[in-house]
């Protein structure tokens, strides 16, 4: 929003809400880092900013649709002209970029900054939709510039189909591509035609409006910021330093994957809309898209290699997200786990040989089905015994998340869902605490107590009518089971996967995560099913494992002093979670 919002700010559809599709195209370069232009990142709130860009689309089609109704030289229009293409590109070249120059050197000035343009600017970092994000005012005048190669080659019966589609493909291409915040225009370009320099601006002389204000003024064409002396004496230096620019080496790496078919959307690389909330049911827009989750799909499969989704700085920290791009239901499938773990491996040692420091494994890549997949990242180490990276599982920090959510005098508690390397531990630290830990099955009972053979029996119990109000559930809490439950019970689990809300009676916490403190730059997705700026403690444990210089692999059985982990987490600025809904 502008600071002091004029007259015609809001778009007349505001109160409407919104329905939205994706636009991203620049994610992908700019988190693998080479040929970014602006290091800064992008934070929730212009996420919250930017998602109304469809306004414009809106916008357009009303006037066109108008044009076509009371015009009659607009109906049946040939495909092809020639001297309609001409005069479009002269009338653009002329009259356009010289009034759109004045223009958008009139909106810099502090009056109609304050009240329109300085909504557009407030996007520092740009993305190819900021392109579009313009007060309702802004957009009149801008329709109104653009209409006049289209209005003129329409009243001079020069018009063709193929001149205004080129047109307007022209308009959209150069005013994304100049948003885009990653340096595409090769320097060989300028030196075999030395005067296109003037002719065609790139995104990095754009990019350079956005960060100094008031230069680099012109639309598409930097010849008019040259004849009146507002070009940015970077502009050159820019150019050449950004297509330099290497890819990203990361420090911590997270490698997570796909969890469903429509996840895709909420990676940072699909729809900002989506990636900016938290994870839940597919939205029944989403079942409209099925062609494009279809190939989604398709190419998951046939690239077959990690992919980055996500850069992040924290604390001098390079942090980024890789996704394997594989599905949940793949990790159940026997014949699937060679491939995966496959995949995996080569992303440790991509990882490794790029000087990461930390590899921390997501979700299944380690959790639930973790030790008949991969020992929890154990097997990596193994058959690579000279890696310099470390490899963690987080399940330390997850473990002291869990425990610490326990409310203070509890004095039992009920274990129950697939007993895995954080349940063992977690039950191993609450018997040594003096609280009891209980079980539905007698097997998990039998289970626990092989496991753990210094704790006293009567620390872990088998009940069939359990009386506790505190449960921890880990995946397969059957929906029955959730029945059993005295009303008012807080269901806090220990996997990554959240359990199905059955219960209105009942409490439900978040998945073991932790609140991110706001130094962390370039957060603008939530994490799978967590709310905004909050983390994973699988994935939090990494970055810990890096700030603190811990030199040694989280992996297998392994497992690092929880009270230490702890400390370390709040010394950093991490806080607790308290949260729960029922």
């Amino acid at each position: 929003m502008a600071s002091k919002p004029g007259i015609l700010t809001d778009w007349p559809w505001k109160p409407l809400g919104s329905f939205k599709i994706w636009i991203s195209l620049s994610r992908y370069r700019t988190a693998k880092g080479n040929n970014r232009i602006v290091d800064k990142g992008i934070e929730f709130d212009q996420v919250d900013r930017e998602a109304n860009w469809d306004d414009q689309i809106l916008f357009n089609g009303i006037l066109f649709y108008l044009v076509i109704r009371t015009i009659p030289q607009a109906f049946r229009l040939p495909f092809w002209r020639t001297d309609g293409i001409i005069l479009t590109a002269l009338l653009h070249a002329g009259p356009v970029e010289f009034l759109y120059y004045w223009l958008h050197r009139a909106l810099h000035h502090h009056y109609l900054y304050s009240r329109y343009h300085s909504h557009h600017h407030s996007s520092i970092v740009t993305e190819p939709i900021t392109s579009v994000i313009h007060p309702f005012a802004e957009h009149i005048a801008y329709f109104a510039l653009f209409a006049i190669p289209l209005l003129s080659s329409i009243f001079t019966g020069t018009a063709s189909i193929a001149s205004i589609v080129l047109y307007l493909s022209f308009i959209d291409f150069m005013n994304n591509m100049g948003h885009c915040n990653f340096e595409l225009i090769p320097n060989w370009l300028f030196s075999i035609f030395p005067p296109l320099k003037y002719l065609m601006y790139t995104p990095s002389f754009h990019s350079l409006h956005h960060t100094q204000f008031r230069t680099n003024y012109s639309l598409f064409m930097p010849i008019y910021d040259y004849i009146y002396n507002t070009v940015d004496k970077s502009s050159d230096t820019l150019h050449e330093t950004s297509l330099k620019r290497p890819e990203e080496s990361p420090d911590v790496v997270y490698l997570t994957h796909l969890t469903t078919p429509e996840s895709i959307y909420h990676l940072q690389l699909g729809f900002a809309s989506l990636a900016s909330k938290p994870y839940t049911e597919p939205k029944w827009y989403l079942w409209l898209m099925w062609p494009v989750t279809l190939w989604s799909v398709i190419m998951a499969w046939v690239y077959g290699r990690t992919f980055v989704s996500e850069r992040i700085h924290f604390n001098g920290l390079k942090l980024q997200s890789w996704v394997v791009p594989r599905y949940k239901t793949q990790y159940f499938l026997q014949w699937q786990r060679d491939a995966i773990n496959s995949l995996i491996e080569q992303a440790t040692v991509k990882a490794d040989k790029k000087g990461v420091r930390v590899l921390s494994l997501g979700l299944m890549n380690q959790a639930s089905h973790g030790e008949e997949l991969n020992g929890y990242g154990e097997l990596y180490v193994q058959k690579n015994p000279d890696l310099k990276i470390k490899v963690i599982d987080g399940s330390s920090l997850a473990v002291a998340v869990v425990v610490n959510s326990i409310p203070k005098g509890t004095t039992k508690v009920l274990l129950r869902g697939k007993l895995t390397k954080v349940a063992y531990n977690i039950a191993f630290t609450l018997c040594q605490r003096g609280i009891q830990v209980a079980t539905l099955h007698k097997h998990e009972s039998e289970k626990l107590k092989a496991m753990l053979p210094t704790i006293p029996e009567s620390n872990l119990v088998h009940t069939t009518s359990p009386s506790q109000k505190i449960w921890l559930v880990g995946e397969g809490l059957a929906p029955e089971e959730q029945l059993k439950a005295l009303k008012g019970t807080a269901f806090i689990p220990f996997s990554q996967f959240p359990p199905k809300k059955l219960r209105r009676d009942c409490f439900y916490y978040n998945t073991p995560a932790m609140i991110i403190p706001k130094s962390f730059e370039n957060m603008h997705a939530c994490e799978n099913w967590l709310p905004r700026r909050v983390m994973s403690a699988w994935r939090i444990g990494g970055i810990l494992h890096a700030l603190e210089g811990w030199d040694e692999h989280e992996c297998g059985h392994k497992i690092l002093d929880i009270d230490q982990v702890w400390q370390a987490s709040l010394r950093h600025g991490f806080r607790p979670l308290v949260t729960s809904q029922n």
